[in-house]
């Protein structure tokens, strides 16, 4: 199965942080017969592959399965529903959205006020989340109440979609990404052994990864993720920060997290031995699995390896097919060569 069709079947389930029990199911039934593994009690699945040759060091590999998206919070007298965030979401992205509502995917959609009732102001500023609320179909709280419970679970509705030339876009790419690469390492032969943590909770902040982490006790670490990519013409110089199809991104700091210098470099030499693009960010923004990782027990080498993706948290993230193939590969070389240092 190629990466980029694991990608779409990841794509299509739904996980927001809390609730990632599909997209585990998923992994569990791919991880069948191939590795062991395990559920934590938060969710984390720890898979251990055994390698040709058993591993001089003990080397995590790390992608969160969770996504951002809502939170059903209370239900209107009118049956409109209002929610939270879950995770990082800019209200931009939300005013008129298609959302899937729940195990049953009940169709709502996000309004807020009319055009032609909002004040001068308002019509020069986003909304705010408080603003919006979520149209599900339904007339009255009652009504309502009868199909969706409070703490009710919202995803996008999106579809994954091949466009232009090798592109990819669709939700959750971030970090379903992440667990596609794993899965396809997971599913031919490794040279050593190797453990796989497909974590929990890191859009509300890196919950699961610092529990597997210290489950797992590794030495070293890589954490598979996907980063904002701002490459669009508003954004010029280093505000672009890095590029969709430019390659994999390999951090050397960012919020959360000052990488091991040895592993970054060591990460650019195999893509120059690879032939491949290998970029880096060029502000110090955001975070990731790392943070937690990192100070994992008595602390933790490690390194990042992050796709581009343009849209990064909204229901259209955008990727080029040729980042994912080739953060596969750097991910591939760069674990073995790991083992050797």
């Amino acid at each position: 199965m190629k990466l980029a069709e694991i990608l779409e079947e990841l794509c299509t389930l739904g996980g927001i942080s809390g609730d990632e029990g599909d997209v585990a199911e998923y992994i569990c039934k791919k991880l069948e017969r191939k590795c062991e593994y395990s559920i934590d009690n938060l969710g984390n699945v720890i898979a251990y592959k055994k390698g040709a040759k058993r591993a001089p060091h003990r080397v995590q590999i790390s992608a969160h399965m969770d996504e951002v998206g809502l939170i059903v919070t209370y239900i209107n007298a009118d049956g409109t529903l209002k929610f939270s965030t879950v995770g990082g979401v800019d209200p931009r992205v939300l005013y008129g959205k298609r959302v899937l509502i729940g195990k049953d995917r009940l169709l709502g959609v996000i309004g807020g006020k009319a055009v032609h009732n909002l004040s001068e102001a308002e019509r020069s500023a986003a909304p705010q989340e408080s603003e919006l609320v979520i149209d599900a179909g339904f007339s009255s709280r009652e009504e309502a109440q009868n199909h969706i419970p409070l703490g009710e679970s919202v995803i996008f509705d999106s579809r994954f979609m091949r466009f232009g030339e090798g592109m990819i876009k669709a939700r959750a790419i971030d970090d379903r990404a992440g667990c596609a690469i794993m899965l396809a390492l997971i599913d031919e032969e490794l040279e050593y052994d190797t453990c796989f943590t497909f974590v929990v909770q890191e859009e509300v902040g890196l919950r699961g990864s610092g529990a597997a982490a210290f489950t797992v006790d590794p030495e070293m670490a890589i954490v598979l993720e996907s980063t904002t990519a701002a490459d669009i013409p508003s954004a010029a110089g280093e505000k672009r920060v890095c590029e969709v199809g430019k390659g994999p991104v390999v951090s050397y700091m960012d919020r959360r997290t000052i990488y091991d210098k040895q592993l970054y470099a060591l990460a650019f030499d195999t893509a120059r031995g690879l032939d491949i693009p290998c970029q880096t960010k060029t502000m110090v923004a955001g975070g990731n699995d790392a943070g937690a990782i990192s100070l994992a027990r008595g602390g933790v080498r490690t390194a990042a390896i992050s796709l581009p993706c343009r849209y990064l948290h909204s229901p259209s993230c955008v990727i080029a097919e040729s980042d994912l193939e080739n953060a596969y590969l750097l991910t591939k070389n760069l674990l073995k060569r790991m083992q050797e240092l």
